[in-house]
C-alpha cells in the first residue's frame, strides 16, 4: 500500500519581499519594476515602496538613465535585524545568487 500525502506545501518564505526585490535588482540592475513584482509574486506598488525604503536605508541607488532606472546595491552595509547585523549585504548576495554581476 502506497502512502501519499495531501498536504499543501507552505505559503510562507525564509526570505522576505524586500530579499526577494533585492534579488532581483542585483540580478538585473537595469530591471523595470513591473518586471520585479511579477518574479517577486506581489504588486508594482507594493515594489515600488519598498526599493522606495531600501533607498532611505542606503541599500540601494536608483539612477535615472533617461526614462528607465539603474539600481547599484551598496554591498557593504549589513543586514538590518540584530541577529544577522554581522553579515554585510554583499555576503549575502553573493551567497544567494553566486558571483552574478550587479
Amino acid at each position: 500500500m502506497e502512502l501519499y500525502t495531501t498536504k499543501k506545501p507552505p505559503t510562507w518564505t525564509f526570505l522576505t519581499n524586500h530579499a526577494h526585490v533585492l534579488i532581483c535588482i542585483t540580478a538585473n540592475p537595469d530591471i523595470v519594476l513591473r518586471e520585479v513584482a511579477l518574479q517577486v509574486g506581489i504588486t508594482e506598488r507594493n515594489v515600488q515602496r519598498i526599493v522606495a525604503e531600501l533607498e532611505e536605508c542606503n541599500i540601494v541607488t536608483r539612477i535615472k538613465e533617461g526614462r528607465r532606472n539603474h539600481y547599484n546595491i551598496n554591498l557593504d552595509e549589513t543586514l538590518r535585524h540584530p541577529i544577522e547585523s554581522h553579515v554585510k549585504i554583499g555576503d549575502f548576495l553573493k551567497f544567494i545568487i553566486g558571483d552574478k554581476p550587479h
